[in-house]
């Protein structure tokens, strides 16, 4: 069973919406979701620890800038995350190229412990002809 929960903030915590079921209040939105399996076991008389509990708590206008600011942390990830890969491509290259640890350390910009460090993980468990092939691409 899932369950959709509007918390509403209020002067002594948060208002529990709990749709098709009713309202309960918690003082912390961090126990709001257990609140809310023990409201529903209560009053319904039913087991509700598997319950998918989702709480949406309102904020109003500052909605908007949690949400933009969410948006701008997941593209910031996912920059990283394609950066982080271009990185062990190229030391790959650099490396398969020729260049020595301490070469591509230096056209990288780290240190030669980095280099090792990445190189190995980009290759390990690849097949020795699949890294040259990638290397030659």
């Amino acid at each position: 069973m899932m369950y959709q929960v509007r918390a509403v903030r209020w002067t002594h915590g948060w208002e529990l919406h709990i749709d098709g079921v009713g309202v309960t209040q918690v003082r912390s939105l961090s126990r709001a979701e257990q609140q809310v399996r023990d409201y529903i076991e209560t009053l319904l008389d039913v087991d509700a620890s598997t319950a998918v509990i989702n709480v949406m708590p309102q904020l109003g206008n500052v909605q908007k800038i949690v949400d933009a600011a969410r948006k701008r942390s997941r593209a910031a990830e996912e920059a990283q995350r394609k950066a982080a890969e271009e990185m062990r491509s190229v030391v790959v290259r650099l490396r398969s190229s020729g260049l020595s640890v301490d070469e591509t350390a230096r056209v990288m910009g780290f240190s030669p412990g980095r280099v090792s460090q990445i190189a190995k993980k980009a290759t390990q468990g690849l097949p020795a002809a699949t890294v040259r092939r990638r290397a030659a691409d």
